[in-house]
């Protein structure tokens, strides 16, 4: 996977991570728990999915 690629994936995430979460505390915490742990894979996922279907639209 190139560093664009990688980046485009990071950012889709993130947006996805941060819709979920509920204060600036969570944003900003340091300390990894299980609920953040399990958002950001999930939003990884999505992120995956979504750019493998631009992917088959625009090839």
């Amino acid at each position: 996977m190139d560093e664009g690629r990688k980046r485009v994936l990071a950012i889709v995430a993130g947006i996805l991570v941060a819709r979920h979460l509920k204060t600036t505390e969570d944003l900003f915490d340091s300390k990894s728990s299980p609920r953040a742990e399990s958002l950001v894979a999930a939003a990884v996922q999505w992120a995956e999915r979504i750019m493998r279907k631009i992917d088959g639209v625009y090839r």
